[in-house]
């Protein structure tokens, strides 16, 4: 039968690597075209692949693109998969993708054919069998198989005949620093050759990147994925790019590429490793937003002594491969102790045996020859006595400590190591627990490792939790003594221990762990919260490490810088959206919820486990990430987003966006049609455009009022303050470009971007510039002015008109409109900027203030006295009469304003407005001047006019 099959491809049986790349090259060929269905269906297919065709049943997977955007170590990773099903009948397609165990699933999004499930992240609940099923698609499953420290993410769908299916799935990860490196590693298992491969990672650390490369792939079997040892260099078709603060890093193999890599198609982990510079010895403080991270990572400091009891596990079920791993490791990690530290090792089955009896002793080289024979006479042998071992290491641990004059510096460590469950003596798991905890009583750290699929990870995960160490689960088919010896490296080198980073109680609230037993060499220490005080320009902090007495270790301010070190808006490769998330206030909640997990993890308490839990869920749910105690539902959705038919470059009035653009969970609005009748945005002349332009309506004296700002690029202008009120908050940020030739202004200034806040019912924001929009109402969503998108809320929609309008509608009773003014060749002295117009403002309260809102429920008076008398008598009507003066007076709550008449041109130049116009930036127009309507940030809620507050 094999030689039939050689015969039918006209290839020698014996040609072998040669056959697999001819076939590679047609593949290839096939699948970079364009991959309509039409076209392929169409094409003429040779007779020998239509024959490979016949014999694959399976889906055929033409892309495969992974895009990740790493900011300042936090990773936000976006997976792209389309299978196509060529054959005569519906076929069933599986997605899997490998995703780190740390990482959170936050958005999946399948099309099927013309269909759009979009994932909803709802909070778990129990099984019901009445729940209904979906007919043509399986729930995906984020935990569905587990290696080491990854977990499989799997999908399955049915595709029909001669149509596609894509999978888009979202993760995030902040990344940990281990040995020195931040590493982040992408999972590529396609399972066949793929027309399209593509992985792009983008990096910006602000501090400076260091040390950045690009190892072999690494199979999950073993190292280098086969490669002779010693092979470092990046896999074929890797390109590494890098400037101080930015890095971008593609792997796009050919079909070819794939073939010689494996055959079947790629099977390992592209992996990227780098460090940041660390200038400061307090650390890494970064700010945006009113949220905090700050990376604390010491160097050059010399290492403490250490106290360490080795427990090893020797019974019966350690025969073979992983004892002797594990004797192997632990020579080579005898050699690594230094002379100022101690040691002893115990090895246990049903029988426990400790090498030096009552006590520790110092490294040697008498010792660790000794140490090593003892190690390689252990035999396996016996039961899993856990239990007994662990109360064994814990007594001589703590009877050394109180017997000898250690040094006070030094760190006391067990490392455990066990295969099994426990067989003898204690064999309940939450007895071992309390035991445990209370024979080391808070005195030193226990750092446990499990080898194979038998061992039991959670109690071994939570001893470690319970008692300040960290865990490693090693398969047992993998290099366990590398990995052994990696993870010993990793706590090999404590630097400082009892570690405490404090903040001003009345500046932060919502911090993050901020105490820590030991900081270890290579490592780094992460704390995030909130900030209280966001018009504060620096935050104080303090790192402290105490031993037999507590002392000062650093102290300094570290200043607020908000408007621009963190701010990484128009960062090249960063294009895509990703990095406009508030990727600091992200981490905050990535490591909360990490916390408040493994918080009840460690808790015995039924009702904090459930309190832990409720605030766990609720605080996933806000953030849209898919926890232990969250699911991803998949639902239809009605409509579907599309680019606009053409591109509007200048901006208009006319259209709202068509389609619906639902994305990172935001549903789509029910009962919107799949086609709206285009109309004209119907707004009033209340507005502020161009340099900037202010124009206030005032439809019952049936006249407007007109003034100029004269602001500095950088200004923040309050528009619209009804914070206390109705919850509504608009603010502009100004840009500068120069002054056009012979002009009298020194500067232009332009609104680059327009914030609205929203507090009622619930906590909103949108960051409106000409490229792009986001919305923060709970799920952060990103979306491009150039194309046409509705997405609507509980409170807000949000509808856009490519490359023209934006219209923003809060509660059904506020309304405004942007407009987009995008120049294609702009002059020296033009900058793409925005206009703001209010369309509706029934729902703002009669305090609401601001530069505009101030107006919007009061009247103003145009004194007449100076009207000739020839003119009424004339019959000239009241405004013509007024305009045939060159001056006039305004009564404002008052105050007399000198106005002159004018036309002003406003909805992009489209329209003229004739308006009476107040000099001398509205002087006496306005409430104060000028300058109290400065905004501190584009997040400044001023609750009244002059007090300045945050949302």
């Amino acid at each position: 039968m094999i030689l039939w099959l050689c015969l039918c491809w006209g290839f020698s049986p014996s040609a072998g690597q040669p056959d697999s790349e001819l076939m590679a090259r047609y593949l290839e060929q096939q699948l970079l075209a364009d991959y309509s269905i039409v076209e392929q269906v169409a094409r003429r297919v040779p007779r020998q692949a239509k024959f490979l065709q016949r014999l694959e049943t399976r889906p055929r997977m033409s892309e495969f693109h992974v895009r990740s955007t790493i900011i300042s170590r936090y990773a936000f990773t976006t997976v792209s998969c389309t299978m196509v099903n060529s054959g005569s009948e519906a076929r069933e397609a599986v997605f899997e993708m490998q995703i780190p165990a740390a990482a959170f699933i936050s958005n999946f999004t399948m099309s099927i054919g013309n269909k759009t499930y979009y994932g909803e992240v709802t909070g778990k609940e129990k099984k019901n069998s009445s729940d209904d099923k979906e007919r043509h698609k399986k729930p995906p499953s984020p935990t569905e198989g587990r290696e080491n420290g990854y977990e499989t993410f799997k999908a399955s769908v049915f595709i029909p005949r001669k149509m596609q299916a894509r999978f888009i799935l979202h993760y995030e990860e902040l990344l940990q620093r281990r040995l020195g490196k931040y590493e982040y590693t992408v999972s590529i298992r396609p399972q066949q050759l793929v027309g399209r491969l593509r992985v792009e990672v983008n990096i910006l650390e602000n501090s400076g990147i260091v040390s950045l490369e690009v190892p072999p792939l690494r199979n999950s079997k073993q190292k280098g994925n086969g490669k002779a040892e010693g092979d470092v260099s990046p896999p074929p078709s890797t390109v590494i790019g890098h400037t101080k603060t930015l890095a971008k890093v593609t792997f796009n193999p050919s079909v070819v590429e794939q073939t010689r890599i494996a055959r079947n198609g790629i099977l390992g982990d592209f992996i990227i490793r780098y460090d940041v510079n660390r200038e400061l010895s307090v650390g890494d403080v970064q700010i945006l937003n009113g949220y905090f991270v700050h990376y604390f990572a010491p160097t050059d400091l010399p290492p403490l002594p250490k106290n360490v009891v080795f427990v090893l596990d020797s019974s019966a079920s350690m025969v073979g491969t992983k004892l002797k791993q594990t004797k192997e490791a632990l020579f080579t990690i005898l050699q690594d102790l230094r002379p100022e530290d101690h040691f002893n090792i115990i090895g246990f089955s049903n029988r426990i045996k400790v090498w030096q009896q009552d006590r520790l002793v110092p490294v040697t080289p008498n010792n660790i020859r000794d140490a090593k024979k003892y190690i390689h006479n252990m035999s396996p042998t016996g039961g899993t006595n856990i239990n007994g071992a662990l109360q064994t290491g814990a007594k001589l641990l703590n009877d050394y400590i109180a017997q000898n004059d250690i040094d006070a510096r030094s760190v006391s460590l067990i490392i455990f190591l066990t295969d099994g469950r426990p067989t003898v003596g204690e064999t309940q798991s939450s007895k071992i627990l309390s035991n445990t905890k209370d024979a080391i009583r808070d005195k030193f750290c226990l750092f446990t490792i499990g080898i194979g699929n038998d061992v039991d990870h959670k109690l071994l995960e939570r001893m470690a939790l319970e008692n300040c160490g960290m865990t490693r689960l090693f398969q047992e088919d993998e290099d366990a003594a590398s990995h052994l010896k990696g993870f010993y490296d990793e706590i090999g080198t404590p630097l400082l221990s009892d570690i405490r980073v404090d903040y001003p109680e009345e500046d932060v609230e919502q911090v993050t762990q901020n105490f820590f037993p030991n900081y270890f060499n290579g490592s780094e220490i992460i704390i995030a919260g909130k900030l209280i005080n966001r018009t504060s320009d620096k935050l104080h902090v303090e790192v402290t490490a105490s031993n037999s007495k507590k002392y000062i270790l650093l102290k300094t301010d570290v200043a607020i810088d908000l408007p621009s070190r963190n701010d990484i808006r128009g960062v090249p490769g960063l294009e895509d959206g990703k990095g406009d998330n508030n990727y600091i206030e992200r981490a905050w909640s990535y490591l909360t919820i990490k916390e408040l997990l493994n918080s009840r993890l460690k808790s015995d308490d039924s009702q904090e486990k459930d309190s832990l839990m409720e605030k766990a869920k609720s605080m996933a749910l806000a953030y849209n990430f898919v926890t232990p105690f969250t699911v991803l539902k998949m639902k239809e959705a009605g409509l579907h987003s599309e680019p606009p038919q053409e591109e509007l470059i200048s901006p208009s009035t006319d259209g709202i966006g068509e389609k619906v653009q639902s994305l990172q969970g935001h549903k789509a609005p029910p009962g919107i049609r799949r086609e709206q009748d285009k109309q004209r945005i119907k707004i009033s002349k209340t507005s502020a455009d161009g340099d900037p332009h202010f124009v206030i309506d005032f439809p019952a004296s049936k006249f407007s009022v007109c003034f100029n700002i004269d602001g500095e690029p950088g200004d923040i202008l309050r528009l619209v303050s009804d914070h206390k009120e109705s919850g509504v908050t608009v603010n502009g940020q100004l840009i500068g470009a120069p002054a056009p030739p012979n002009g009298h202004k020194k500067h232009r200034t332009y609104f680059s971007t327009i914030t609205i806040l929203s507090n009622k019912p619930e906590r909103s924001y949108l960051e409106i510039t000409p490229r792009r929009v986001i919305l923060d109402d709970g799920e952060r969503l990103v979306l491009s002015c150039g194309r046409s998108a509705v997405v609507r809320s509980r409170s807000l929609e949000v509808s856009i008109s490519a490359y023209s309008n934006i219209t923003v509608t809060i509660r059904d009773s506020i309304s405004f409109v942007i407009l987009i003014h995008h120049y294609k060749k702009p002059a020296p002295y033009q900058r793409n900027h925005l206009g703001f117009y209010i369309s509706n403002s029934k729902g703002l309260s009669s305090d609401s203030h601001g530069l505009l809102g101030q107006f919007l429920n009061h009247e103003v008076k145009l004194l007449q006295e100076s009207l000739s008398t020839r003119h009424q008598e004339a019959g000239q009507n009241q405004t013509e009469a007024l305009r045939a003066n060159p001056t006039n007076t305004l009564k404002v709550k008052g105050r007399l304003v000198p106005v002159v008449w004018k036309q002003r041109r406003i909805y992009n130049g489209q329209q003229e407005v004739d308006c009476w116009f107040a000099k001398n930036n509205a002087d006496k127009l306005i409430d104060g001047s000028y300058k109290d309507y400065l905004a501190s940030h584009p997040f400044d809620t001023g609750t009244s006019f002059g007090t300045i507050n945050s949302l």
